[in-house]
């Protein structure tokens, strides 16, 4: 007995069922909200989206070409990219399948199906715009009274680039390379030349297959790469030559003045020839994928992999992102300040209390001028009364080690510190293990950043859903 007869055998029984069938044509067109819980996330984004200044991307399409079909609507194509990361789907292709497969993507489509390459163009074109986008939604979670800024803590971490570790060159590789595959490109020209003159005396000149072989294109593409890079980590070393210069002089300026002298965790990059010349050391390396990112220690697995460095500023009430940026820098010491003034930046003020790891303790830092209405506990990176080789030279440096030691040992102190483990730690494991972000798609540091802002963004907008039943938006 099959489905449909065991169906009658019950109806006849006086057994009914609700209407199901496929084939059911619909007498008018369906409100495509109704087919969401009015609490869903994916219509607290559409709202949400609505609610945003996207001046800034539409203005864009102003002065663009009017041939063709008309683009998607950017709201449309926004509300599909930030529900894909609140979702944890980032690929653009998954978010074109999941316009027919999600019901949710649907909706934010309009049943419309934007093909991934026209998401990926999308996010490419506007991405700085879509950075810029994490300090409206703060200032929605300020609103909504989930940002107090009475205790912020600072934290990082390393994600992966999107750039394997075995295409990372050191310079000294990278001049060896240069000169093998010059020559190798020479060889190959020289043996395409000859190819080229031998079937033009057989087949007459203007005839095909005189095309470049593919290793000659490959070696040709390859040493182009390994030049441009050589010649950025040159600028770098005579950059960073002149920065160096001007650091020394301002600590000479600090010394005399008997202030605090600004420390500095900076690996030297650079090296003078017998001549003078300004050459990077032959050991500072370049990713030939994305160069701006730099080998790092993963201290959770401790293997090192080729990554950027990654900040946020939590704050205590809600766990709301309220700064973040990425660096490519694998210390912290130099952040606590960058970290601090953004979250001035942000939402006007600074917050009240801010802890950090024993990472981003600088003498110089905390004692800057621009911090003094901060609360600011750091444990310093040595044990109370080691000296640590020429860090603690200035008698000022050693004052705020020892000050910092004294107050973190208080009773008070310790519980404040404390704290920085439910604040900031918990968001990169919501963030890495919860909505699987651990490696950015994106390659270079300016769309790295936009990347992280929009991890970040999307980490604060589903705090702002969450908090919903309690809080408004509007």
């Amino acid at each position: 007995m099959d489905t449909d007869q065991r169906i009658g055998k019950l109806q006849s029984m006086g057994k009914t069922f609700r209407s199901y069938d496929l084939n059911q044509r619909l007498l008018l067109p369906p409100d495509l909200r109704d087919w969401l819980r009015d609490d869903h996330l994916a219509l607290y984004v559409s709202d949400v989206v609505d609610q945003l200044d996207l001046s800034e991307i539409l203005n864009s399409y102003e002065e663009g070409d009017m041939r063709g079909r008309p683009p998607y609507h950017p709201a449309l194509m926004l509300k599909l990219l930030v529900y894909g990361y609140c979702t944890g789907k980032l690929s653009s292709r998954k978010v074109e399948q999941a316009t027919y497969d999600d019901v949710a993507f649907r909706v934010l489509s309009c049943n419309q199906h934007p093909d991934h390459a026209s998401i990926a163009e999308f996010r490419k074109r506007h991405l700085p715009a879509l950075g810029q986008l994490f300090v409206q939604i703060l200032q929605l979670c300020q609103r909504a009274g989930l940002i107090k800024l009475g205790h912020v803590a600072i934290d990082s971490t390393k994600i992966k680039a999107n750039a394997a570790k075995r295409q990372s060159l050191s310079y000294e590789r990278l001049k060896k390379a240069e000169q093998e595959l010059s020559l190798e490109v020479e060889r190959l020209l020289a043996a395409a030349q000859q190819v080229d003159d031998e079937e033009d005396s057989l087949y007459g000149p203007g005839k095909r297959g005189d095309e470049l072989p593919p290793e000659l294109r490959q070696r040709e593409t390859r040493l182009a790469r390994i030049r441009e890079v050589k010649a950025q980590l040159e600028r770098e070393a005579q950059e960073a030559a002149e920065q160096d210069k001007a650091h020394k002089q301002e600590q000479k300026q600090r010394k005399e003045k008997g202030e605090a002298l600004v420390e500095s965790y900076r690996k030297p990059m650079w090296t003078q020839t017998e001549s003078g010349t300004i050459v990077p050391r032959p050991k500072v390396q370049r990713n030939l994928t994305d160069p701006d990112s730099r080998i790092m220690l993963d201290t959770t697995t401790k293997s090192f992999q080729q990554a950027y460095n990654v900040q946020i500023a939590v704050d205590g009430e809600a766990q709301i992102i309220v700064a973040a940026s990425v660096v490519q820098a694998a210390n912290d010491a130099a952040q606590l300040l960058p970290a601090l003034t953004a979250v001035k930046q942000n939402l006007g003020a600074l917050p009240q209390q801010a802890t950090a790891d024993a990472g981003y303790f600088s003498a110089a830092g905390l004692s800057d001028e621009r911090l003094k209405e901060v609360d600011l506990y750091v444990p310093p990176n040595n044990k109370p009364g080691l000296r640590r080789g020429r860090r603690s030279r200035c008698a000022i440096n050693a004052q705020v080690r020892e000050m910092m030691w004294h107050k973190l040992q208080t009773a008070a102190g310790y519980e404040i510190y404390k704290r920085r483990n439910i604040i900031a730690e918990p968001v990169f494991a919501h963030i890495k293990h919860l909505r699987h972000f651990r490696q950015f798609l994106l390659r270079g540091l300016a769309q790295v950043e936009a990347e992280w802002s929009l991890i970040c963004m999307t980490h604060n907008l589903l705090k702002l859903f969450r908090a919903q039943p309690e809080s408004s938006t509007t």
